[in-house]
């Protein structure tokens, strides 16, 4: 298939998905997870994906965010069909480009905020004169700039998941990709933690793909895709 011509504006295409399909193997056949996915996401746009447990989410996600290949189809972000990188360059690229934000938060808990913010950075090989204003930038973002230097084991739920938000933050991605960010919070926190993404999406730079069963928290995103059976179905607004 042909590239596609990304535009610098906010409303230009950020992530294509063609005919994405996904089998596992049980051993005995091959069971269908994702059925031809298609998907387009704006730069700038904040989408939630929803739908019940099994029916293919976090797959998806995990395919967008280069963690799992798809069995076909195309994957076009910022305008490279990443598909076609070899293992090594699809992980230089999702270090540079794509943000994560776990349900467990996943933050190293016997290191600071500090340390945790710089982790990606130091992956990315960014250099080390750069990594300080980068991670006062991220950890400012989510007003937890009192933290910085508290161990993440000492901190709340609500604070480790803002940590984990602006880890996600600190290499300028062009897109969050978020696992049921909120479902381990309580509401207060759950729609913080949505004030963040939106704050976030909304400088029209970064994309948010938001991965759900909450109605209440989808209903903040911009557009909701239903996946049933492994299904997208056309957004529900």
């Amino acid at each position: 298939m042909n590239s596609f011509r990304l535009t610098s504006q906010g409303n230009g295409i950020l992530i294509k998905v063609v005919d994405l399909v996904k089998n596992f193997s049980n051993g005995q056949g091959e069971i269908p997870v994702l059925r031809k996915v298609n998907l387009q996401i704006h730069r700038g746009e904040m989408v939630a994906i929803t739908g019940p447990s099994g029916s293919g989410k976090s797959t998806l996600l995990y395919i967008l965010g280069l963690l799992l290949p798809p069995t076909r189809g195309d994957y076009w972000l910022g305008g490279e069909n990443v598909l076609n990188l070899d293992r090594s360059a699809q992980a230089a690229f999702r270090r540079r480009r794509v943000g994560f934000v776990f349900q467990s938060c996943d933050l190293l808990e016997n290191s600071n905020v500090y340390e945790n913010l710089e982790f990606p950075l130091i992956y990315a090989g960014v250099n080390p004169r750069e990594r300080p204003a980068r991670i006062i930038a991220a950890i400012e973002r989510v007003n937890l700039s009192h933290r910085l230097y508290h161990r993440a084991n000492h901190l709340s739920g609500g604070e480790r998941q803002r940590v984990a938000v602006a880890r996600a933050l600190v290499n300028h991605p062009d897109v969050i990709l978020a696992d049921e960010p909120t479902g381990q919070l309580d509401r207060r926190h759950g729609h913080l933690i949505m004030d963040h993404f939106q704050e976030i999406s909304a400088e029209g730079d970064t994309s948010v793909v938001l991965v759900t069963h909450d109605p209440e928290m989808a209903s903040r995103c911009t557009r909701i895709y239903p996946l049933r059976d492994g299904i997208l179905y056309a957004p529900e607004k």
